[in-house]
């Protein structure tokens, strides 16, 4: 009988093949004194460690581009940052070794994340995978990483740091298997960008003896440990079913009945254009801005260098819908000159909006650089502000945009639930909705989305979470405004049509889920997708929600 095993699914996809486990090693260096004399050199040795991470980090971001370059450029500038080094200097000085102090700094740096209530602890992961690298090199040993094989495989890892996702080769890494990390997490998100199917969040997955065959559902987050020739044989015939389906859906996104709902896709800067181009994306329903202001923690961008950004962005879909997200900085993504350094609570602090406001002539010059980067295009630009908590802020977001005089509409982010609760009102401020489902359900049910432990509560599928997606589509559609989807929920075939359902009036994903949305919604009237929805809303939890949406759209 074929053991089969259940994760979180993050990646849509099957993967056989045979296991082959991340290297580890232990990086702890001996705690060991050194002459005083010798200290300039320890400090002059960490110095040159920490600047070849960093550079070595920007040059896989490079490679890797979108959204990768993005998370791995951060990964450099927590390498280089000021305090981090200023204590390991002075435990140089003190006597220990390069490698030591490193490996203590990063340690109580650690140590203070982790009594922020484990807030950031995606922070944490990329925290130490950034002194795994400068210890390494310092002790003059091989990085762990992914392994040498001729054969392609099936990879598995405790957790995966970005740096190691954002470059594996897919005609090797047949798909990958996480046991810790959840659906928004960095690995999941590069995965979906990669196009490999992975399952994350399994325990006990680093128990699966190297070289054992195990089959891998994306879509299912199933593992089957060595599976049969009838049970490959039935997963392959399903994978190549979903193959012909993508490759018969063309053309706009719509229900079987002709009820249109547009396809967009998340960018994180132009180097994700051309596979949302290739994709068939109809536009861009979120494009992240941070990218810019990654390149240098300690001072924003220029006006000029936003505009040629925005622009090449914007030049890729004439007479498209393109959704800017202004700066979302704070909890996960401190910037020096923006977000304060001594926040007990980041996540639930001053970020997104709340940090513009602190800070409007950061605001006013990207939306002026937004104004004149659409001048003369035919596009459609519409602009939104994140973590949106009420009227009040949709409003100074709204006088905002007037005052810089841009031409566009303006729309308010759904990632706190007293902005779904209270959705009608924000729209007597904006023009539209964006609901970003990552956020949604961390602030819902207090469990943080970088967290594996609490996965099942960031879950998509969670009634408590669709209950709020149909009060903000609700509002919207009495207010006769637009109410859609950024977030990972829209990239799940399934969810997608729940979502539409519920009144949700358009969907934005990584450019690699659109083909499968596309084609699942293809299949179904909106009256399934509205039934769908309410036998999921109607269900207790997120695995009864989905059973009950399948359930309704089989027919059963």
């Amino acid at each position: 009988m074929v053991t089969t095993l259940r994760g979180v699914g993050v990646s849509h996809g099957v993967a056989i093949g045979e296991v082959r486990h991340m290297g580890t090693a232990v990086l702890e260096p001996p705690a060991k004194q050194i002459p005083a004399e010798d200290a300039d050199r320890e400090q002059g040795r960490a110095r040159q460690a920490v600047d070849a991470v960093a550079a070595d980090l920007n040059a896989r971001g490079n490679l890797a581009g979108g959204e990768a370059q993005a998370v791995l450029e951060a990964q450099a500038m927590m390498a280089q940052d000021p305090e981090l080094m200023a204590d390991v200097d002075r435990r140089i000085a003190v006597g220990s070794t390069a490698e030591r102090a490193v490996y203590d700094a990063f340690a109580a740096y650690r140590a203070l994340l982790a009594g922020a209530g484990e807030y950031l602890a995606g922070r944490v992961a990329d925290l130490d995978d950034v002194r795994n690298r400068i210890v390494a090199r310092l002790l003059g040993v091989p990085m762990p990483g992914v392994p040498d094989s001729d054969e392609p495989y099936v990879l598995i890892a405790r957790d995966l740091a970005p740096a190691d996702t954002a470059l594996l080769d897919p005609t090797l890494v047949l798909g990958f298997v996480t046991e810790e990390g959840g659906p928004t997490s960095h690995s999941a998100i590069l995965a979906r960008a990669l196009g490999v199917p992975a399952v994350v969040a399994l325990p006990g997955a680093g128990e699966l003896a190297e070289g054992t065959v195990i089959a891998v559902d994306g879509s299912t987050g199933e593992i089957f440990v060595e599976p049969s020739a009838e049970k490959k044989a039935e997963l392959r015939a399903a994978a190549a079913e979903r193959k012909a389906a993508l490759a018969a859906s063309t053309g706009p996104g719509a229900t079987s009945d002709g009820h249109k709902v547009p396809l967009l896709a998340n960018v994180g800067g132009p180097a994700d254009v051309p596979a949302a181009v290739e994709a068939g994306a109809e536009g861009v329903g979120l494009f992240r801005t941070e990218f810019l202001f990654l390149d240098d923690s300690k001072n924003a961008p220029s006006e000029a260098k936003q505009i040629e950004a925005y622009r090449q962005v914007l030049e890729a879909f004439p007479e498209g819908r393109v959704v800017v997200r202004v700066l979302d900085a704070g909890a996960d993504k401190p910037l020096d000159f923006l977000t304060p350094a001594d926040e007990p609570n980041p996540a639930l602090g001053v970020r997104g909006l709340r940090t513009l406001l602190d800070h409007p002539d950061v605001l006013r010059t990207q939306l002026t650089a937004l104004a004149k980067a659409a001048e003369g295009l035919p596009v459609h630009l519409e602009v939104m502000a994140p973590m949106v908590a009420d009227r009040a802020d949709a409003k100074a977001f709204a006088d905002a945009c007037r005052e810089a005089g841009l031409r566009a509409k303006f729309g308010a982010m759904v990632e706190i639930p007293s902005a779904a609760l209270r959705a009608r009102s924000i729209l007597r401020e904006v023009e539209f909705l964006s609901l970003g489902t990552n956020d949604l359900a961390q602030y819902t049910f207090a469990a943080d989305r970088q967290v594996g432990a609490v996965s099942r509560l960031q879950d998509p599928w969670q009634p408590a979470l669709l209950d709020l997606v149909a009060l903000s589509a609700e509002a919207a559609r009495a207010e006769g405004k637009s109410c859609g989807v950024c977030g990972e929920a829209a990239s799940d075939p399934l969810l997608a049509c729940v979502l539409i359902g519920l009144g949700v009036t358009s969907l934005s994903m990584g450019a690699a889920s659109i083909p499968y949305v596309r084609a699942s919604l293809a299949k179904y009237t909106l009256a399934q997708c509205e039934r769908a929805a309410t036998a999921a809303r109607a269900a207790d939890s997120a695995d009864e929600a989905r059973d009950a949406a399948q359930a309704v759209l089989s027919g059963e």
